[in-house]
């Protein structure tokens, strides 16, 4: 069946639409010197453009936020414009996806605060997604949708871990020995990815209330006494940081290139 000929999802025929933020206004370094992370190629192209891409795939996203280095959006601006495809608004679009770039803060968090700032009023599920995840599955993303259409406050999709983990006394020297504290159990353990998806108002309600520093945004959710719910993540959403990361993302690439002919 073509994209066009797909019905509309019961999310739009239902008014309750999607919209995704993606803070990419980190600089990366530990990816080494360079251009921020977020414009880092993988395969030849930027890792922000795979992941608006991965985030457009979905049919429940009719809107995706860059919210760019306070000093780049205008580059940010010209790579999506670049990338984007006709039969959208003037700002630009990615098919029936459209984007939009506001710069960022100086911390993620003030930057996902000004991404949710900038979205229309009838935006009333928001995903916020790193653009260091350029090679999410669409399914983990509808998954995540689905959850919040579900009724959940905030859903965060997870991964069992594959190793012990303990918890330590962190070394005053970095490179010290640490004494060990606790093995926690693993079977009650998670290893959190993105989307994480939200009921727009309390993700509003956790980003007014909520003023330490946070990991992610559930968390901050977590910290108004909300439940947070998990839902199956997917090994190919793992998180590109340091130069191996890139190595295992193109193979990823090759792999689908082999197996989808894209």
């Amino acid at each position: 069946m073509s994209d066009e000929s797909r019905p509309s999802p019961p999310q739009e025929r239902a008014g309750t639409r999607t919209a995704v933020v993606i803070p990419a206004a980190g600089r990366g370094v530990r990816l080494g010197p360079g251009a921020p992370k977020a414009l880092r190629a993988l395969n030849g192209t930027p890792m922000l453009i795979h992941a608006v891409r991965a985030m457009a795939a979905s049919r429940w996203v009719s809107l995706v936020v860059v919210v760019a280095p306070p000093d780049g959006a205008a580059e940010v601006k010209s790579l999506l414009d670049a990338h984007a495809l006709p039969g959208g608004t003037p700002g630009g679009s990615w098919g029936r996806t459209d984007f939009l770039v506001v710069p960022g803060g100086e911390s993620r968090q003030e930057s996902v605060r000004l991404g949710l700032e900038a979205l229309p009023p009838d935006h009333e599920i928001v995903l916020v997604h790193d653009a260091a995840r350029p090679l999410v599955p669409v399914d983990t993303v509808d998954a995540v949708i689905e959850a919040v259409r579900d009724g959940a406050p905030a859903v965060v999709p997870a991964l069992p871990l594959a190793d012990t983990v303990k918890e330590v006394e962190p070394a005053e020297e970095p490179g010290t020995p640490e004494p060990v504290v606790a093995t926690p159990a693993r079977a009650r353990l998670r290893a959190v990815q993105t989307p994480q998806g939200f009921d727009r108002a309390t993700l509003v309600r956790a980003h007014e209330t909520v003023t330490g520093d946070v990991t992610d945004d559930a968390s901050m959710v977590e910290q108004l006494g909300l439940t947070v719910v998990v839902v199956p993540g997917h090994e190919e959403a793992f998180k590109v940081t340091r130069p191996l990361d890139l190595v295992l993302a193109e193979a990823v690439l090759a792999r689908r290139r082999l197996n989808d002919g894209f």
